[in-house]
């Protein structure tokens, strides 16, 4: 399922806790794809703690808790980590992480959490959901099959990829356009893992992050650039990447698109790919100001530059998801919607 719908529902389950009908969501995928960054956007949306249980760390007493006497008796201390109304508050998320790479006796410590929503005396406040993320067997991690009765106790759904759903969230957290491009370009370098080959650097979502990153740190350093690039993405996307943006220096003058002069779209389909992820982007920081209208209506007119109908509809599509729907009240919007014919704009 792709990461959009994930996100609603686990929203919806968050909410379900207040009324009872909260079910544990284990969410399956291979490395880097954002299992993670989708349960803890849960938690900023809804501004609650989310507290991340890393069951491939512990040992069974870890969850139950150390025994100590009182006086006849054997009680069990209540680790901190669990969620406490006291501590943490009335509502939080629970997560429990690479849950598939715990030791067998680890998993059966949490079955009772997991279902019963308690472990001895200790129970879950009820404003807590409980979500579980882990790795599939054959994505070369260290994993254990999911016993039946664990298994049972979750709702289980597989993460897709999707790119248009990535493209959203880079524009969100500024990611360099320049990688935006590129994937656009690429879409097959979004995730690109072959178990068989065991590599140690490949590209996933969590990667392309990375190479951001060295982007930032390294883009005025070419002896240093191509190397970073290939430690956080691979050897062969790296390449790629670093030829990419060696041949930005050939886009045209966007500082005069949003001018509103007459330029003309790059005949190279990569330039094409890189002038729309920029243009989003100047989009995107011309939110909010008095110049918004004029920027977005400028953009608007480009998009019916491109050779390809649909490299323009891409470039509206993603600008939509991005600023919102305040674009469809600029006059230049349905003049490019009368240009495209019979291509659909979609969300």
């Amino acid at each position: 399922m792709r990461p959009a719908s994930l996100s609603s529902i686990l929203d919806k389950e968050f909410l379900g806790t207040l009324e009872g009908h909260h079910t544990p969501v284990m969410l399956w995928g291979p490395p880097g794809v954002g299992k993670s960054q989708i349960v803890a956007q849960v938690g900023i949306r809804h501004t609650v703690p989310v507290i991340d249980v890393r069951l491939s760390q512990m040992e069974p007493s870890d969850l139950r808790g150390i025994p100590f006497r009182d006086k006849e008796l054997v009680e069990w201390a209540i680790p901190s980590m669990l969620p406490d109304e006291e501590r943490h508050g009335a509502m939080g998320i629970l997560f429990l992480d690479e849950i598939t790479s715990a030791v067998p006796s680890v998993s059966a410590a949490a079955y009772q959490l997991i279902l019963d929503r308690r472990l001895g005396d200790y129970r879950v406040p009820d404003g807590w959901a409980i979500f579980a993320a882990g790795n599939r067997q054959g994505d070369r991690g260290v994993t254990y099959t999911m016993p039946a009765p664990l298994a049972n106790r979750f709702s289980h759904f597989e993460v897709d990829l999707n790119l248009d759903d990535w493209v959203a969230w880079a524009y969100k957290h500024h990611i360099d356009e320049r990688i935006i491009g590129f994937l656009r370009f690429r879409p097959e370098q979004l995730f690109n893992f072959d178990p068989a080959h065991n590599p140690v650097a490949f590209p996933t979502p969590r990667s392309w992050e990375f190479a951001h990153r060295a982007l930032q740190k390294f883009g005025n350093s070419p002896n240093l650039l191509l190397g970073t690039l290939q430690a956080c993405v691979g050897p062969a996307a790296g390449i790629e990447l670093k030829a990419f943006v060696d041949s930005l220096d050939q886009m045209p003058d966007l500082d005069a698109i949003l001018r509103g002069e007459d330029i003309k779209a790059p005949k190279e389909v990569d330039l094409q790919y890189a002038v729309a992820s920029s243009l989003v982007g100047r989009a995107i920081r011309a939110k909010g100001t008095p110049e918004a209208a004029e920027t977005y209506g400028h953009i608007l007119n480009y998009a019916k530059a491109f050779p390809l109908k649909e490299m323009g509809v891409m470039l509206v599509s993603d600008m939509l998801r991005a600023v919102g729907d305040e674009i469809f009240g600029i006059p230049a919007f349905a003049q490019w919607a009368q240009s495209i014919g019979d291509i659909m704009l979609y969300d």
